[in-house]
């Protein structure tokens, strides 16, 4: 049976639109920002997947890539939109050249559900990710300047308190148009590109 995570559950669960924060706190910080305390040094022993997710996720606040292998099983999969990434290694190096790309990269919780006993099982996430792309290239695209503001889905599988894998999904339209790699939704340009589109569909169309 899957389990949803209660938005109110204290230490990992932050209310909607507020960044994850390692500690319960009586006054949380206003705003999408890094939680000010950093997180705990080590996953949290004998954790379900969904803490260890949780955990992973103040650590990505705190941009710490090296301390996310604690999390990594030796021989883990990621499959992000653009590519995929094998083992703990290249996915920390991965996590790495992130940071670098948007210097103040931050990721919200939407919603979380997860099912499984003990420390293994299978976590869905929905998130939210807002930064710059202002540091240095992310997958080959250079540094646009650009304000990022995308909504994606991670699914994790957890095996004896490591993530052995990861399925990521993110709008890469979206991600797209906000670096200005394709044209404003709507905009002269993205009609007349719809518009070029449909008419050489056709003419292949009377081809075929």
């Amino acid at each position: 049976m899957c389990a949803q995570v209660p938005a109110r559950e204290a230490v990992y669960a932050p209310a909607r639109d507020r960044p994850v924060s390692a500690e319960p706190t009586s006054s949380p910080p206003a705003g999408r920002r890094p939680a000010p305390d950093p997180p705990r040094p080590t996953p949290p022993a004998g954790g379900t997947p969904g803490a260890l997710v949780r955990w992973c996720l103040d650590v990505i606040n705190s941009h710490d890539a090296a301390s996310l292998r604690q999390a990594y099983a030796p021989g883990v999969r990621a499959r992000f939109p653009m590519r995929t990434v094998r083992g703990a290694d290249e996915l920390v190096a991965w996590w790495a050249s992130v940071f670098a790309a948007v210097p103040d990269l931050t990721m919200t919780i939407e919603g979380m559900a997860e099912q499984g006993e003990g420390r293994s099982g299978e976590v869905f996430l929905r998130w939210r990710l807002t930064g710059h792309h202002t540091g240095g290239d992310w997958e080959g695209i250079a540094p646009s300047g650009a304000r990022l503001d995308l909504d994606g889905m991670d699914h994790f599988v957890v095996e004896d308190g490591h993530v052995a894998s990861n399925f990521v999904v993110f709008d890469q339209m979206q991600f797209a148009r906000q670096i200005g790699l394709l044209p404003a939704d709507g905009s002269r340009l993205d009609v007349g590109l719809r518009t070029a589109f449909n008419a050489l569909t056709r003419r292949r169309t009377r081809r075929g």
